[in-house]
């Protein structure tokens, strides 16, 4: 999903990162992986400027010694686009319950013609200096082959119920064919002896 506003456009709306796994360990009841600690994990926004004029963007989190933003600010040409990396420092301690609550906030205003990230004022994005900023507010989420688990799951038995569903149909009208073939022999069964009867009683 994209969000989309008069200046600029990002995708995606929010951030996942991809905890490593370590075979060797045993996490839950159902899989032998262990979050593999000491790795960073990086998630890639893409910032697109939907304006003739020029963007400048700064990127703000609420747990900047935990996250490595790069670029953090920047200035996007008129239609044009760039990737933000926001890498995800190598953690020593497995999130809680793999909940997050850090956010990011990405703020970005018109800027004059042909401005240079070095050369943007100090309050460019400065709300009491005057300045019309916009922002979009992005969510954190960890991913573990857990949660990828738990959706496969519910895809298979989405599938189990509907494939026995489906046998159940069959079955029933497997069973409808049987008996109305079992008739009809019956039926023709009868017919013939009734035939060979009068045929013989004839004689």
């Amino acid at each position: 999903m994209t969000l989309s506003a008069h200046l600029i456009s990002v995708h995606p709306q929010d951030l996942k990162f991809q905890f490593y796994m370590n075979p060797l360990y045993t996490y839950g009841p159902l899989f032998h992986v262990l979050v593999e600690l000491e790795k960073q994990s990086y998630c890639d926004l893409k910032v697109t400027n939907n304006t003739e004029h020029h963007v400048a963007f700064k990127v703000k989190t609420t747990s900047p010694k935990k996250y490595f933003v790069r670029p953090n600010t920047g200035v996007v040409h008129p239609l044009d686009s760039c990737v933000i990396r926001v890498t995800l420092q190598a953690q020593r301690n497995y999130p809680r319950n793999m909940q997050c609550k850090d956010k990011f906030l990405l703020q970005s205003t018109v800027v004059p013609p042909n401005t240079k990230t070095g050369e943007l004022p100090k309050d460019t994005f400065n709300k009491e200096a005057g300045n019309t900023l916009e922002e979009f507010k992005l969510r954190v989420y960890y991913i573990t082959p857990l949660s990828a688990y738990g959706d496969f799951k519910d895809d298979l038995d989405h599938n189990f119920d509907a494939n026995l569903e489906t046998y159940k149909k069959r079955s029933y009208n497997g069973a409808i064919g049987f008996s109305i073939k079992f008739i009809i022999v019956g039926l023709v069964g009868i017919t013939v002896g009734y035939v060979l009867n009068i045929l013989l009683s004839s004689t």
